[in-house]
């Protein structure tokens, strides 16, 4: 395809992303309504627990080979260097969890702790060929192996829930896509394994240390509040906590597809001094997340109660998480576009001092509010806590560079949404909602409506969008 490079990875990337919402959604339906809340509860720990673990594996180095990778110098030396420090980290964690094994009570109980280990040592597979791809700027491979992963993942988990392997299922679905995606990854990878010295390790732990300590911010932010409603409450409370979470997810999902494309083309544009790029980038990559998070707001708050009634079940409602997360995720937006783009340019310490500023925080909020609320009071803390972040870290780039907001289009998208509402309101008021087909229509119908209006109202999108499809020859 004769376009941008950037524009075709983000292309490719995106309709990755697509697929796997769409199979990721499918797959926990059937989930929820096959082994219920409690089972996914218990899985959605275990990935908590192998992010926290797995923080400590790779020790912030995964962050910095792909910084130091996407500068383009000695990129071989220094992913020799990555993969055997990753390597003697998950070693030594392997044999310290066999070790204190009685302590992981309820791996043990559940039958999934060879599996942890397993996950483990996949992991090192699986992060060091995306890491070397990731450094080289082949994010649409990145993306095709993801989409592997998690494909080959849900199959498996699929046909081992169907069989009655339930949690064990799905942590072996897991291990084995990881598998999967670093196969793929690793038919395109060029790097080589070859003798490397001590300036490149130290290199290396220089900005590792770093990104470690906001990895692990980002971390315990990410997954606090589903360990601490476990805590507080039981694992079926995580189950449908983090159900609502995926299903809101939807309204930032365009953003992970970005910023997979953009962060090693800024850490290159900071290198050589090309600020007027990092600008512009992120002005045209807020407005791109933006057009989808504001309709997918108002289409949830519209449809969202019925929908996750007829897609996951009645222990599943809770309206007022919903709300609260869907707020989340357009926040997410700006705190994510913000935080990445600091660290792509070297601004670290700023980074990891909002982490920590954040993680306190929201912490404090979690301890106080999930006794009190529930599951609303994890939302509640995350949304306060994540707009911390954004405008602490919103402060913060603008010391660096120009940060402009293209306030036409975002003031078309706000017309589009208000007049998809308007048609999906009236619909909603005037046709009962009695099953998921009726339910599916206007859902339909606003994607169409909201669409048409942006092509009519934004004749820049309008532009871009042809100018791409012409030039695919579509």
């Amino acid at each position: 395809m004769s376009i941008d490079a950037i524009q075709r990875q983000s292309i490719v990337s995106l309709i990755w992303q697509i697929g796997i919402t769409v199979i990721g959604f499918l797959s926990t339906m059937y989930f929820a309504h096959t082994v219920g809340a409690g089972v996914l509860g218990g899985y959605f720990l275990f990935l908590a627990y192998f992010s926290i673990i797995g923080l400590v594996t790779d020790g912030g180095f995964g962050g910095a080979a792909i910084k130091r990778i996407s500068e383009g110098e000695e990129q071989d030396a220094y992913f020799s260097a990555f993969v055997v420090l990753r390597s003697v980290f998950v070693i030594l964690i392997v044999v310290a969890l066999i070790a204190f094994r009685s302590y992981f009570v309820d791996l043990n109980e559940s039958g999934i702790f060879i599996w942890f280990l397993l996950a483990l040592i996949a992991g090192l597979l699986y992060g060091a060929v995306s890491s070397g791809i990731c450094g080289c700027g082949k994010i649409g491979i990145a993306a095709t192996g993801n989409f592997i992963d998690n494909i080959s993942r849900i199959i498996v988990q699929v046909g081992a829930v169907f069989l009655g392997y339930s949690a064990a299922g799905l942590a072996g679905g897991f291990v084995v896509g990881m598998v999967f995606g670093s196969l793929v990854q690793l038919h395109f990878f060029d790097l080589h394994f070859v003798h490397f010295g001590w300036r490149h390790l130290k290199s290396l732990s220089s900005f590792s240390f770093w990104s470690f300590l906001i990895s692990g911010g980002g971390i315990v932010f990410m997954y606090s509040d589903s360990v601490m409603i476990g805590y507080y409450m039981n694992n079926a409370d995580v189950g449908v906590y983090r159900v609502i979470f995926q299903f809101t997810s939807l309204a930032a999902f365009t953003t992970s597809a970005l910023l997979g494309t953009l962060w090693p083309r800024v850490s290159r544009w900071n290198q050589i001094g090309e600020k007027r790029l990092i600008e512009e980038s992120l002005s045209r990559a807020l407005t791109y997340s933006l057009i989808l998070a504001l309709p997918v707001f108002v289409g949830g708050a519209l449809l969202g109660d019925k929908l996750l009634y007829y897609f996951y079940g009645a222990d599943f409602m809770n309206y007022k998480t919903l709300i609260i997360l869907f707020i989340v995720q357009i926040v997410n937006v700006f705190q994510y576009f913000f935080t990445t783009y600091l660290s792509a340019m070297n601004q670290l310490k700023e980074v990891f001092k909002i982490t920590v500023i954040a993680v306190v925080a929201n912490i404090a909020l979690n301890v106080a509010l999930i006794p009190m609320m529930g599951i609303s009071g994890a939302a509640v803390a995350t949304l306060v806590t994540m707009t911390l972040n954004a405008i602490l870290a919103r402060r913060v780039l603008a010391k660096k560079i120009i940060f402009r907001v293209e306030r036409i289009s975002l003031l078309n998208f706000l017309k589009a949404s208000i007049g998809m509402g308007a048609v999906v309101g009236v619909y909603r008021f005037i046709v009962p909602l009695s099953n998921v087909w009726v339910t599916l229509v206007p859902v339909m119908l606003g994607g169409v409506v909201y669409g048409g209006l942006i092509l009519k109202l934004d004749k820049k999108i309008y532009e871009e969008l042809k100018g791409i499809l012409m030039q695919m020859n579509v």
